[in-house]
């Protein structure tokens, strides 16, 4: 092959060591000052103890002479329903439901639980079923039903869900599916003692959503994929994508006059946590809803040139970005409305409830609540899909200059696996390299 020079010579180059360690360098500076802030940033923000001045007690808390009790459903029968006895005599007329006769966990004799007609007509109680209800009939002898349903216990099989997911990554995934659900964890826990007390505390809202992103995407990428050039151009990509979705959302929140308020839980909030800046909340959510897609992606691609490189290593920059965008056109194709399902399956109920009303879809699609969704779908996207490009330059021009990271293979074996010029039909053997 008339490139076999350009081989040869590229080779060379990829095993330079003042370029492996300009690239590391490039890499540190910029990365080192953005962990740096990162940390400052955790330390200038972390929550004080006026977080806990707040609390809302617990949503299943009773009274005095109230029990909470969990049992298991015995039996389900149609009959009067508790809260209706009696009302013939005063001249009124008894209703009938189902009732569900409950085992205590405690093992003595089954009370009648009065079933609400909505868990009825969505999924009626069976015998065996786990269940929580209040015992009222301490509290006053004359409440018609003592007895009422309040949930599902549904602990065993959401634990068993969660084993099965864990199982599922480390099986398929191993030590590095292992340590991303470590990973994982950390995060959340990062979230629940820095995030959310810290936005309880009054703490900027986007200010604390930078910080609290650019420290779980650190641990989380270097501690599942490791420390290497691969994985730091990865976290370049997703600082990169952060940057643009943090532009995206303090745009669009003031020019949609996005206020975050157009629920039960934001009405809540703002009587119980005045100083809560329900509108900074919605921006610090559209940072946040972005991460996973985008460590997806940028991974994903960063991954993808490595593999490209290590395949045909006397490929140009050129022809190496041209063949790793296409992977990356594929995946922004795919991701798009990955994104947009998974937003429209959770808001389900909302498009059924919005379907149902007689007015023009614009107008209901541009409504407070749906705005939002649609905000996080539209800032989340535009993200990732620029954030791609990014990422596949920047790995291209890591990997000519620190090398595909596997040694042991001739330019001649790795050439046999794929041709250079297969990487791109029009691809120059003597085009210049990005370093």
């Amino acid at each position: 092959m008339g490139g076999s020079h350009s081989h040869a010579s590229d080779v060379q180059i990829l095993a330079d060591p003042r370029r492996r360690r300009r690239a590391h360098l490039l890499l540190a500076v910029l990365l080192v000052p953005a962990a740096l802030a990162a940390v400052v940033g955790t330390f200038l923000l972390w929550p004080g103890p006026s977080s806990d001045r707040v609390s809302l007690g617990d949503p299943y808390g009773v009274a005095t002479g109230v029990a909470m009790e969990t049992g298991t459903v015995e039996r389900t029968v149609e009959e009067t329903c508790p809260s209706s006895k009696g009302m013939a005599e005063a001249g009124g007329k008894e209703l009938s439901c189902q009732v569900s006769y409950v085992v205590p966990r405690g093992g003595s004799a089954a009370v009648p639980v009065e079933v609400p007609p909505e868990t009825v007509a969505s999924r009626p109680l069976q015998p065996g079923d786990q269940i929580r209800y209040l015992d009222l009939h301490q509290a006053s002898s004359a409440i018609a039903a003592p007895y009422v349903f309040v949930d599902f216990v549904r602990t065993v099989p959401l634990l068993l869900l969660a084993v099965a997911y864990a199982l599922v990554v480390c099986l398929v995934a191993r030590w590095r599916g292992f340590r991303a659900l470590l990973g994982l964890v950390g995060g959340f826990a990062f979230i629940g003692y820095f995030m959310l007390p810290a936005l309880v505390d009054g703490r900027p809202p986007l200010l604390v959503a930078l910080v609290s992103a650019t420290v779980i995407m650190f641990a989380a990428l270097y501690f599942a994929h490791g420390f290497s050039a691969r994985t730091s151009t990865a976290l370049l990509g997703t600082l990169f994508g952060l940057a643009v979705t943090v532009l995206l959302a303090v745009w669009v929140s003031d020019a949609a006059y996005l206020t975050g308020v157009g629920d039960e839980s934001s009405y809540t909030l703002s009587t119980t946590v005045p100083e809560l800046s329900l509108s900074g909340l919605l921006l610090c959510g559209l940072l946040i809803a972005g991460l996973g897609v985008l460590n997806d992606v940028t991974i994903t691609q960063s991954s993808a040139v490595w593999e490209l490189a290590e395949l045909a290593p006397g490929s140009s920059a050129r022809a190496l970005f041209t063949a790793a965008m296409r992977i990356g056109r594929d995946h922004i194709a795919s991701t798009v409305y990955t994104i947009a399902f998974a937003y429209a399956g959770a808001a389900l109920p909302v498009l059924v409830l919005v379907s149902l009303y007689d007015r023009p879809l614009l107008d209901t699609f541009t409504t407070g609540q749906m705005a939002e969704e649609v905000a996080h779908i539209l800032i989340g996207s535009i993200g990732l899909v620029l954030a791609i490009p990014v990422t596949t330059a920047v790995a291209v021009a890591v990997v000519k200059a620190v090398g595909s990271g596997r040694p042991g293979k001739s330019t001649r074996d790795q050439d046999a696996i794929v041709d250079v010029d297969d990487l791109h039909p029009l691809q120059d053997a003597n085009d210049s390299h990005l370093l």
